[in-house]
């Protein structure tokens, strides 16, 4: 479970609702009454589906609503352990030969990982495998950019269709202003709209997108570091080299740790 999604899902409803019935003389949870508006959420949310579908097909509709699951799971990508794990692959190439990577493959669960040593074992040329892994990884970008997208189109038609539901609102109040108990309800609609489609935008959709897109970065970094790890054991570098290369994918302080857990014999 990923706490920093769960936390903060949850944590900015609750710190919403409690801002709304806060008041002066305490709380008061009767005020939110003045944030439910059938109307509002008509314009609102049912404007912001049908422009997100109409941008999708429903294929990709579905998919983009089923991937709000994938924010609260925490993503098994350690750059420093698949480091590692080539490291060792490299040792039994240099000592064994490329072929005894077949046996150890098959104790490999990523299937990327398995697929690139699998097409080394086989002797395929090293531009094929290149081109095959780096076209899987594009491939596998693409269909997070769909799922992403998803969310920047429900991002941007929310606030668009809140300052729609706002126009609407204030065209009723102005066309009612000779009927004094009209201005009320229209006015209402004018800001809850307003108000619904900035939730809609700022406490969803945009959150989920950021969180998507950190974790197709952390993804395609893995990837890469696969990618070169396994070329250049095909290429029969020093495990040592493959090392040094592999961690300038890492970060200074990553860097330093992953020499301390060698260092302490991991």
């Amino acid at each position: 479970m990923d706490l920093a999604s769960l936390i903060g899902i949850v944590g900015g409803i609750v710190l919403l609702i409690f801002g709304i019935v806060i008041g002066d003389s305490g709380v008061n949870f009767g005020l939110m009454e003045n944030f439910v508006d059938f109307n509002s959420v008509l314009i609102t949310i049912g404007g912001t589906l049908t422009s997100t579908i109409t941008s999708n097909s429903i294929q990709d509709f579905v998919n983009g609503f089923k991937s709000i699951r994938l924010i609260f799971k925490t993503p098994v990508l350690n750059v420093r352990s698949s480091i590692r794990q080539i490291i060792e692959l490299s040792n039994v190439a240099r000592k064994e030969g490329l072929l005894a990577l077949e046996e150890v493959a098959q104790e490999i669960e990523d299937p990327f990982m398995k697929k690139g040593i699998l097409l080394i074992v086989d002797g395929t040329d090293p531009e094929l495998v290149k081109g095959i892994l780096e076209t899987e990884l594009n491939c596998m970008e693409e269909r997070h950019e769909r799922v992403t997208a998803f969310w920047d189109v429900m991002a941007a038609m929310g606030p668009a269709w809140g300052m729609i539901g706002t126009l609407i609102g204030l065209i009723n109040m102005l066309e009612g202003l000779d009927d004094p108990t009209t201005v009320g309800p229209a006015m209402a609609v004018a800001l809850v709209t307003t108000f619904y489609g900035s939730v809609i935008a700022n406490w969803m959709a945009i959150p989920i997108s950021n969180k998507l897109k950190q974790n197709n970065e952390m993804e395609v970094q893995l990837r890469s570091v696969m990618i070169e790890g396994l070329l250049s054991i095909q290429a029969g570098e020093n495990p040592r080299v493959i090392e040094e290369k592999l961690k300038s994918f890492l970060a200074p302080g990553a860097r330093d740790t992953m020499n301390e857990d060698v260092e302490g014999g991991e």
